[in-house]
């Protein structure tokens, strides 16, 4: 194994080195409590979507937590803001609707979309109830982050009921301020070449971290913008502000080095899912996108070291039908050969010759720790030899970033390797 990863130790060095840029992505639910309290209700039973009335979710109006914690866009044409008190609300407003807050549900549903994303990545930073980072760095899988991005964007709407804004960038910092740019249900990129355009004209108030005390003060040193704040002498803004200031200026200019804050919470099912960029109606190909998903599908299995056994083949027709087939394994296994296996026979099982599919997607289920398995009397030297060349795969993968090695074609006898995306 060790010698596996010396052979290509200075393949992947000499191309990619310290270079790889960072893939992340700020999601950030719309209007969450009014959002969620409104799939909430249209779920069991109402016949009004709050969200297209004027409606407020407050405190209670008898105690004074009795203010305004979220509100609809008719509420809002009526001039109502937050936090001021549900009384000026009803002045403003005389007919409009007041719920009340509910962080049980509101936790349900953030947990609902933590889940989602788990299918994307593991490294997902919950930033509050209602916003998360997410570093796709190892997660693409040929794809782009703007491709993902579209994707979750749409599936929360069409899964969960309601909307979300992402910020598209190579930094935490860039990812949220992209997606705080106009609202609701949109998708926004921040990138370093688009820091002028997009973020510098911006009123310095509106830059990230940035306290209420500090905008005056920057206002006094004729400050108004981000650019002028990025612009300036770093000196001097660090001498007025300390180091706060430095930080100040580095977020103003786009720089940002923190690391996604994920916690690795063992998962109830590990899957994953591609929408393609074409139909395909061909067997073939359909099987090494199955493979392409397993891949990654174990490969997080074996980093929460969790064995499988049942897995289960979504298919997504160009007309939006679904179907799934899932089927269990002989054994609990970690193994991408075993459990491509089950996926192309279940794959082959569903498929019809005449379906154009958009979607597929794998996922494993009933899953088990490590230790709890009973190892097989009939655990071959072969099946020793498959979970060594995994290991050295996911070990190339920590190492290099995820889509830098992968299983050429099909999973054959030789298991073959290709090196991916290296410069000559």
């Amino acid at each position: 194994m060790t010698k596996a990863l010396d052979k290509y130790k200075h393949i992947f060095y000499n191309n990619f080195g310290d270079n790889m840029k960072r893939q992340i992505l700020h999601v950030d639910v719309n209007n969450a409590f009014l959002s969620w309290t409104a799939v909430d209700m249209l779920k069991k039973g109402s016949k009004i979507d709050i969200r297209e009335i004027p409606a407020i979710i407050g405190g209670d109006e008898t105690k004074r937590s009795g203010i305004v914690l979220a509100k609809s866009m008719k509420a809002k044409e009526c001039g109502i803001r937050t936090a001021e008190t549900i009384y000026q609300a009803r002045i403003k407003c005389p007919g409009v609707k007041i719920y009340s807050s509910d962080f049980k549900i509101y936790r349900e549903y953030s947990d609902k979309l933590y889940n989602l994303l788990l299918e994307y990545t593991d490294k997902i930073e919950r930033f509050s109830i209602d916003e998360c980072f997410l570093d796709m760095t190892q997660y693409l899988m040929k794809d782009t982050l703007i491709n993902k991005a579209k994707e979750i964007s749409k599936r929360v709407k069409e899964e969960l009921g309601f909307t979300v804004n992402i910020g598209v960038a190579h930094n935490k910092l860039l990812a949220k301020m992209a997606s705080d740019f106009t609202k609701p249900d949109k998708i926004h990129t921040l990138y370093e070449e688009e820091i002028p355009t997009k973020m510098w004209k911006l009123p310095v108030s509106e830059l990230f971290m940035l306290g209420k005390k500090t905008v005056p003060k920057l206002y006094n040193m004729q400050i108004r913008t981000i650019g002028e704040l990025a612009k300036a002498d770093k000196n001097v803004i660090s001498k007025k502000f300390g180091k706060h200031g430095i930080q100040m200026w580095e977020y103003a200019n786009g720089i940002d080095n923190s690391e996604v804050q994920y916690k690795q919470e063992k998962p109830k099912g590990v899957g994953n899912s591609i929408t393609l960029p074409q139909n395909i109606n061909e067997i073939e190909k359909l099987e090494e996108i199955v493979l392409a998903l397993t891949e990654q599908v174990t490969y997080r299995l074996r980093r929460y070291d969790l064995l499988a056994t049942t897995v289960n083949v979504q298919l997504r027709t160009k007309d939006f039908i679904d179907s799934s087939h899932q089927g269990k394994l002989q054994i609990a296994t970690d193994s991408t050969k075993e459990i491509y296996a089950k996926a192309k026979e279940l794959l082959n099982q569903m498929y019809k010759k005449t379906s154009e599919i958009r979607l597929i997607g794998v996922r494993v289920d009933n899953l088990i720790e490590k230790e709890e398995q009973q190892l097989s009397l009939f655990h071959s030297q072969k099946d020793k030899k498959q979970e060594k060349l995994d290991k050295v795969v996911d070990e190339l993968k920590n190492k290099y970033g995820y889509n830098t090695i992968t299983r050429a074609g099909k999973l054959n006898a030789g298991d073959i390797l290709k090196l991916k995306d290296i410069k000559k």
